[in-house]
């Protein structure tokens, strides 16, 4: 797949700016981002790329910042040999190591999860992925033996990290990518636990009533307001647990507020350099 980067320059720059615009153009379909004074570079697949609400978006910010940018297109080949050429291994609490096929001799931590990194996947380098992996090492006791989907697995992370730390096996894992559905059928080979999950390419709808103890969803608040219903009849009648992430501390009352009418409400919330993570319970 060929990309778009759009180079966005703020004037005058600063972290928490690029960080709000960040958050408003990923709307738009922008699902990766770098912060790079003075600029923030946003990265969207080219065919739904359109750079009119791009400027309408943009165009909010006038009262505030200088806003300029360029378009690129950046060619799959290369953007996979540049994204990878990049990719550094990830360490969570000193216990999971999360590290690219082609990574050698590392410190072995308890668990090590071996990827092949795909930048519009997952690569386990984003705050969100951090805070889910933490959430789990941290509940390991009570997620032994519990019936898990990682909802929006992209590469399988968090639901391999699931599977080593005990979950009930098979864990269940949906994308509406298929290309990331294959990559967490790949994922899982390489981990050696290909007999660990099972892996389904769609949304919400493919979801059976009364399944899961726990739901992992770490994807974007618009898509996890509009699929929590389906996710709370996803969850088994007594008790059921869902973590959420991929959202900022900010969106917090929204996810509550869409909550609440659905029986759910909050046991707990971790935060990282502003994003967040919501833990629900039925």
């Amino acid at each position: 797949m060929d990309y778009i980067a759009v180079h966005i320059k703020l004037d005058p720059f600063s972290e928490e700016w690029a960080e709000i615009i960040e958050a408003e153009i990923a709307e738009l379909g922008f699902d990766s981002f770098t912060i790079e004074e003075p600029l923030l570079n946003a990265f969207i697949p080219r065919e739904q790329f359109s750079e009119p609400m791009l400027k309408t978006v943009l165009s909010g910010f006038e009262a505030d910042l200088k806003l300029s940018h360029t378009v690129e297109l950046v060619k799959e080949q290369n953007w996979n040999a540049a994204w990878e050429s990049d990719f550094e291994p990830v360490v969570v609490d000193g216990e999971v190591t999360i590290k690219a096929i082609y990574h050698k001799d590392l410190p072995r931590t308890r668990y090590n999860i071996v990827i092949d990194p795909q930048m519009s996947f997952g690569s386990g380098h984003h705050q969100t992925t951090t805070l889910m992996v933490k959430q789990l090492l941290e509940d390991r006791k009570l997620l032994r033996g519990k019936a898990v989907l990682d909802m929006g697995c992209g590469t399988g992370i968090l639901a391999i990290v699931a599977a080593k730390l005990g979950a009930a096996v098979p864990v269940h894992a949906v994308d509406i990518d298929p290309r990331c559905a294959r990559s967490t059928k790949a994922n899982a080979r390489r981990n050696r636990i290909p007999h660990k999950l099972i892996v389904v390419c769609g949304d919400a709808s493919v979801l059976i009533r009364g399944q899961y103890d726990w739901i992992l969803a770490n994807i974007n608040r618009n898509i996890l307001i509009a699929d929590m219903a389906s996710y709370v009849r996803a969850l088994k009648p007594q008790g059921g647990r869902i973590l959420l992430s991929g959202f900022y501390e900010s969106d917090i009352p929204m996810l509550l507020e869409a909550a609440a009418p659905l029986g759910l409400h909050e046991v707990g919330r971790k935060s990282l350099d502003n994003w967040a993570l919501l833990i629900l319970e039925k």
